[in-house]
């Protein structure tokens, strides 16, 4: 059973499927890293930082790890999200520049604005347009991650929960088969949900919450990990930190009280 830091002593067979996220103190959690070609949801309310944790995830893949990524944005312009993360000192431009990131733009053509983007969904709603934009991207630059930021906007244009789960699998199963380690993230408006139209968590592998609380006067952060199929995890709540460099999770350390 599962008692603070996962073991380090990991099988070879283990390691080989595993996907180090390269977030701080997050793979010790969970049994050294995620599981090669699953789909993870990263959920949370507004200001817990689910967009930074699941770019850290893409770009660490790229510069640590050799795994090159896409990213989907459906509620951001690119240039919005490379402006954002270059204070944690993440160069998406130079990372496309490169040849070794894709960054779908899923967002201009639904808000009606022309895009200059190499890769634009202009069929934003339509999902069989964004897979074959992913399957486009990732035969150009060989991906092996991908971010898809996020489902929420998804749901809200297919509005029927039944619906949503359907097109969400289609679109996790895809991500799968296409050999991408994945992430989507959802935005949820209470701290006791996991997903925003009670579906994304059934077509997901494993889903990580971030809680942004306040307590009297200050706002806490914290995390766990509340699914992750064919892995163990912590079951407990740990306190992270947004550093000037990324995320640091704190995997010896505890949240007895969600207030």
């Amino acid at each position: 059973m599962f008692d603070g830091a996962i073991s380090e002593d990991i099988s070879m067979d283990d390691a080989s499927n595993r996907v180090k996220t390269g977030i701080s103190g997050f793979d010790e959690l969970c049994g050294g890293g995620l599981i090669r070609d699953n789909t993870y949801l990263i959920s949370g309310t507004s200001g817990a930082g689910k967009t930074n944790f699941s770019i850290q995830f893409i770009y660490n893949g790229v510069v640590k790890y050799g795994e090159n990524g896409i990213i989907v944005a459906t509620e951001e312009r690119p240039d919005q999200i490379r402006e954002n993360v270059l204070r944690f000192g993440w160069d998406l431009q130079a990372l496309e520049d490169e040849g070794k990131l894709a960054i779908i733009d899923a967002c201009s053509t639904k808000i009606g604005i022309p895009s200059q983007e190499k890769y634009v969904d202009v069929r934003p709603f339509d999902m069989r347009s964004m897979m074959d934009q992913i399957i486009a991207a990732q035969e150009e630059v060989g991906a092996r991650r991908a971010l898809i930021d996020s489902s929420t906007s998804i749901g809200f244009n297919l509005h029927d929960p039944a619906k949503i789960r359907v097109e969400l699998l289609k679109l996790s199963t895809t991500l799968e088969v296409l050999g991408l380690t994945s992430m989507m993230t959802c935005e949820v408006t209470d701290d006791t949900q996991q997903s925003r139209f009670g579906v994304e968590n059934f077509v997901t592998e494993g889903t990580v919450v971030l809680y942004y609380k306040r307590h009297e006067n200050v706002r806490m952060r914290s995390m766990e990990i509340y699914k992750m199929r064919g892995s163990d995890h912590s079951k407990k709540i740990h306190p992270y930190d947004i550093t000037p460099t990324g995320f640091v999770i704190h995997p010896h350390e505890e949240v007895y009280s969600m207030f």
